[in-house]
């Protein structure tokens, strides 16, 4: 069983998080990709050196990994643990919906939380799956099931010759800007993955947020997506 957090653990991950450049760096690897230093330091609007210092402060806590490419090192969350810390910290912060810019609501409608979908949309894929009794839903875990499999086919987001994802295990998170439920683990980081790579849904530059083309309109309805 995995020891408690202590006073000083917890004190110590907030105070990583307290400083707004540090702050900056995690929210900017929130979609997974890996980054240098020196597009993080520009994200973070600080020196180099300055940025180097909050990568290594965040990276011998255990936030950061570090993939090194020749002689380019490049940083990106440890794991999807982390960016679960990090979107659940965000539920603490006030809703101000007026001063959104319209990025904001991007993000707030379909965005990546590091290799799963959420916002608005996440929100809604996992309400059609729970409701289409698609999900077996445990204490510990989320798993599709035989229903839920036949669902993803039949919208086209899975086919055969896919790896089997019959008893895929997910987990939920609460959506930081809807309060509710939305899908991660393997199986979220699945259909995420399917949805980009048939191009249901369309990076947008420079954010985690995503669009949705023509086509993924249309699969979405086949899924009986209503969002």
């Amino acid at each position: 069983m995995d020891e408690p957090v202590t006073r000083h653990q917890l004190a110590e991950f907030g105070a990583l998080l307290a400083e707004p450049a540090r702050a900056a760096i995690v929210l900017a690897l929130l979609d997974s990709r890996a980054r240098p230093a020196g597009e993080l330091a520009t994200i973070a609007g600080v020196a180099a050196a300055t940025a180097s210092a909050h990568l290594k402060r965040l990276a011998d806590a255990g936030l950061l990994s570090v993939v090194g490419q020749g002689r380019h090192r490049y940083y990106r969350l440890a794991d999807e643990d982390v960016a679960h810390w990090i979107e659940t910290l965000m539920l603490a912060a006030p809703r101000r919906i007026k001063e959104r810019s319209i990025a904001d609501r991007d993000l707030a409608a379909a965005r990546t939380c590091y290799k799963h979908l959420a916002g608005k949309l996440g929100v809604a894929l996992f309400d059609r799956l729970r409701g289409a009794h698609a999900l077996d839903l445990g204490s510990d875990a989320v798993r599709l099931n035989r229903n839920g499999e036949s669902l993803l086919r039949e919208s086209g987001l899975i086919v055969e010759g896919d790896a089997a994802v019959l008893g895929l295990d997910g987990r939920t998170c609460v959506d930081w800007t809807e309060r509710r439920f939305h899908l991660s683990g393997p199986l979220g980081t699945l259909l995420a993955r399917r949805m980009l790579d048939e191009r249901w849904l369309l990076r947008r530059n420079g954010t985690r947020a995503v669009g949705i083309s023509a086509r993924g309109h249309e699969g979405l309805r086949a899924l009986g997506v209503d969002w």
